[in-house]
């Protein structure tokens, strides 16, 4: 087709593809606002060896792994829930935690997913603390120069981590658009074999139109 062909198809039927983006992407906005609110919560723990020699360093690497055991376990959920009398299972608990770390920077990171902001915040505080508590039990133990001290980098933080509306909504927006499109190129197809232009004519019988019978 040529050009001229696609600035009529969107003159006459571009509504088409501007009515579906804006209908998808209400239905999206709405569709976000009718679920439910889940905060996520991020606590990061320093790792701090009380050495700064290679062998030291290195140890104090591998132990992240192990940490990282340590806190997703039944057992610390179970301790979390008793601190905080939450009603739910260790097993529930820790479907909504994730803990990770980074080798570079010594950095635990627990992150925690509640409906509630402030008790997310509670939970990662909560977990963190246990984390503390233990390694400093296990300093207790071991000579000065070999102690590892954990601490908070920074209190923890809950933010909105779904739904996320304004993505949703964009996505409903453009997916409305493409199904616009998709539309109009079936209506054009299937009116592909309707005369209704002289341009109509030229296009299929490949002949210039040298005249036409005005209509009444």
């Amino acid at each position: 087709m040529a050009i001229n062909d696609y600035i009529r198809i969107l003159r006459q039927r571009g509504w088409i593809i501007i009515l579906l983006a804006i209908l998808t992407a209400i239905a999206a906005f709405g569709y976000s606002k009718m679920q439910t609110e889940v905060y996520e919560s991020k606590l990061r723990l320093l790792v701090r060896p009380s050495r700064t020699d290679f062998g030291q360093s290195q140890a104090a690497k591998e132990l992240l792994r192990s940490y990282e055991a340590w806190l997703y376990s039944s057992y610390r959920a179970d301790a979390v829930i008793q601190q905080l009398q939450l009603d739910m299972t260790p097993q529930q608990l820790l479907g909504d935690v994730k803990v990770a770390s980074d080798n570079s920077s010594f950095v635990i990171e627990l992150a925690v997913e509640n409906t509630d902001p402030n008790l997310a915040n509670d939970i990662a505080r909560t977990w963190g603390n246990l984390l503390i508590q233990w390694q400093n039990q296990e300093n207790d133990k071991n000579r000065k120069e070999d102690r590892i001290t954990i601490e908070f980098i920074d209190d923890p933080q809950a933010a909105l981590d779904r739904p996320k509306w304004k993505i949703n909504t964009a996505a409903g927006g453009v997916f409305g658009a493409l199904l616009g499109v998709v539309v109009v190129f079936v209506l054009e197809w299937i009116e592909s074999g309707v005369v209704r232009r002289t341009e109509d004519v030229e296009r299929y019988l490949e002949i210039p139109v040298i005249g036409t019978i005005p209509g009444q």
